[in-house]
């Protein structure tokens, strides 16, 4: 039986009642409340206060505070008056029953309605949610619409443009070649004409006083001069694979930089009897990887992620592969995946040397971005920083880890902001 809680107390104005319970030493959170038009209860084990008021009041107006050891109840009355008491003590048992149930019954519906007006505010914000996403998604697929049919365009009018050219460089050869046609034309009949006239092979005849004819050729002599001496001349140069010289090369790095390649241009891990259903351009994984750079290109994010999984499972040795799904993942959003195949193309661009330095840019900045989006700004800026260290020129990429130092510098001096 629970403890009737006798030492309350109350006080009243015209519109209000303020009635304050003792909660003898009982915490704040274990403090049960029920509140109707007609009946107020107050139950923290093993106590318990209970009311049958006087007169209705509007519940909806009406508060309870509970701290520093009372509870406090603000009633609003529904009349303007004076009570003579706080609560009826006319009822006997059945009637109090049958109030209690009422109340709990009311309770029980206005925790209902409550509960579904929360459960129609969620469903307004999931569907207006959803709404903008829609939106949002059709926004860029639009963008990426117009980017196509611009890109069409242009390509389109090139190819015009071409075909005129070339049209045009058609009709200037046949009128030069119609143009050479008549001037061999005519430089033949003037040398028929010459034969006629008794002139040939361009001599010029001339009588002297003696009847002799002389003929002098018209032509000049050209006097070349000697031919060259022939010879050989030696040269020789250092094998060498990567355009640095050799006294400034890394040699131990570099060759084993393309051991690693050809290592992974012979590896093989996919079985190829799960592979059988595969075309055979399919299960060369350069073919797979430009299909993935085509996808990436028009947009196709999902597909590209597609091709560049299978040419991993085909050869798990390319780091281009895992750096160019990192890409992807950047565009879909996959930040953690991103970081994965970020590192996993680290890995594999291993030993530094002058013919992975792009690619480790790349991969440092995909990495160091993903880092920045779930704001670990600090792991970022080191990514970024390596691949400044790589491209010290890049202006775009300077312009980045300075914003970045920005934002740890504004976080560090204001915490509150984070």
């Amino acid at each position: 039986m629970p403890l009737i809680v006798t030492d309350y107390s109350w006080t009243q104005t015209d519109s209000t009642v303020c009635i304050c319970v003792p909660l003898k030493g009982a915490k704040d959170c274990k403090v049960d409340i029920l509140s109707t038009d007609e009946y107020l209860k107050v139950h923290f084990p093993p106590y318990l206060f209970e009311a049958f008021l006087f007169e209705p009041v509007d519940d909806d107006r009406s508060t309870a505070k509970v701290g520093n050891g009372v509870a406090v109840i603000s009633l609003q009355k529904r009349t303007n008056k004076v009570w003579k008491h706080l609560m009826i003590t006319s009822y006997d048992k059945e009637k109090k029953k049958e109030v209690r149930e009422r109340a709990l019954l009311e309770y029980q519906e206005k925790l209902s309605s409550e509960s579904r007006s929360k459960a129609e505010r969620r469903h307004a914000v999931k569907k207006y949610t959803l709404e903008t996403m829609m939106k949002l998604e059709k926004k860029e697929r639009d963008c990426i619409q117009k980017m196509k049919s611009d890109e069409q365009e242009k390509t389109t009018a090139e190819l015009a443009a071409w075909q005129l050219r070339q049209k045009q460089k058609a009709e200037e050869e046949a009128k030069l070649k119609l143009q050479s046609q008549r001037d061999n034309h005519n430089k033949q009949k003037a040398m028929t004409g010459m034969q006629k006239n008794g002139c040939s092979d361009g001599k010029e005849v001339k009588l002297h006083q003696g009847g002799i004819v002389e003929a002098k050729s018209k032509r000049k002599q050209v006097f070349l001069p000697a031919p060259r001496l022939g010879g050989n001349i030696q040269v020789t140069f250092t094998p060498r694979v990567f355009p640095t010289a050799l006294r400034e090369s890394r040699v131990p790095e570099e060759n084993e930089w393309l051991e690693k390649q050809a290592e992974a241009r012979r590896s093989s891990k996919a079985d190829v009897e799960e592979l059988t259903d595969l075309k055979e351009e399919e299960r060369n994984p350069d073919w797979l990887k430009d299909k993935g750079d085509k996808c990436f290109a028009t947009g196709d994010y999902l597909g590209a992620v597609n091709a560049y999984s299978l040419a991993i499972r085909l050869n798990t040795k390319i780091p281009a592969l895992y750096s160019n799904r990192a890409a992807c993942h950047l565009k879909l959003k996959n930040l953690h995946k991103a970081i994965e195949d970020s590192s996993q193309a680290l890995d594999l661009l291993t030993p530094p040397v002058a013919a992975n330095a792009a690619a480790r840019a790349r991969a440092s900045v995909r990495r160091g971005f993903a880092l920045c989006q779930l704001q670990l700004y600090a792991e970022g800026l080191q990514d970024y920083q390596a691949a400044l260290k790589i491209d010290p020129h890049n202006e775009a990429l300077q312009a980045d880890t300075q914003r970045i130092r920005d934002i740890i510098q504004g976080t560090a001096a204001n915490p509150e902001t984070q």
